[in-house]
């Protein structure tokens, strides 16, 4: 039986750029401790805290990640924000602003290839709950990690760790970091194809007029899913690219994106 809140405040780590943990935490007014690790720490930062990996590479191999959150109320060590999400949401049903996976359809799909699976590390499938949600956040991750390279900027990683980021890339994707740079017509036939994506993807936001959430003024993880993707664009991309995504279809993830901004202070 979860209880309101948790008495200690958990322990998060995390890549600052990857924010839907971070947003899911303050969405149950959870608090926490922050701190932020690069690329190079999540080969290895679940081992000393002893934590299980959650995913597996396509060769079947555990593949370690970020985030991490470690609750001393419970003695509990977990990764993966939508593991994270899960655990929230079990542990401390009415914490915050409630159910982060209230019932709704989220009938978005898309058809599977080399392209779309290239950066998705799966979910082990045992017994995941909230399936409709597990599905969801497959399909959104894939369509926004097939359009990665124009997220790809030297900018964002530390200078001091940037290095042994870009080696741990490597080992993880078989590319080197510079081979993902992407300029110019090939630049802007990516842009597009993420643009018709995303189309597909705002239907769902269109379903409920009042908006701005997926269910209208009530927010939920579906919500978060996306909204994480577009605050690691908003850092990502150019500034003047990121105006363009606002913009697209209306305005739809620009208004998702400023209405999760309240979600994103650290508690």
């Amino acid at each position: 039986m979860g209880t309101i809140a948790p008495l200690k405040p958990m322990i998060f780590d995390d890549m600052a750029t990857r924010p839907p943990s971070r947003l899911a935490l303050n969405f149950k007014n959870i608090p926490y401790s922050a701190s932020s690790a690069p690329l190079l720490k999540t080969s290895q930062s679940s081992h000393p805290l002893d934590v299980p990996a959650s995913r597996k590479l396509e060769n079947n191999s555990k593949s370690y990640t970020l985030p991490i959150l470690i609750d001393p109320n419970t003695n509990t060590k977990l990764e993966g924000s939508f593991e994270i999400a899960t655990y929230l949401q079990q542990t401390y049903p009415a914490a915050g602003a409630g159910d982060l996976f209230a019932p709704q359809r989220l009938d978005f799909i898309v058809t599977r290839s080399k392209d779309l699976t290239l950066f998705v590390l799966f979910l082990d499938q045992k017994e995941i709950m909230y399936k409709e949600y597990s599905k969801f956040n497959v399909y959104v991750d894939a369509v926004f990690t097939s359009h990665a390279l124009l997220m790809y900027h030297q900018e964002l990683l530390d200078p001091d760790t940037a290095k042994g980021s870009k080696a741990e890339f490597f080992r993880r994707v078989g590319e080197s970091w510079a081979d993902f740079e992407v300029k110019g017509e090939e630049r802007e036939k990516l842009k597009a194809s993420l643009r018709s994506a995303l189309g597909h993807l705002g239907r769902l936001f269109k379903r409920d007029i009042t908006g701005p959430f997926l269910l209208g003024q009530r927010t939920s993880y579906a919500d978060i899913i996306v909204g994480g993707w577009l605050r690691i664009m908003c850092v990502a991309l150019p500034g003047d690219e990121w105006e363009e995504v606002k913009s697209w279809h209306g305005g739809i993830f620009g208004n998702l994106h400023d209405a999760l901004e309240k979600y994103t202070e650290v508690n």
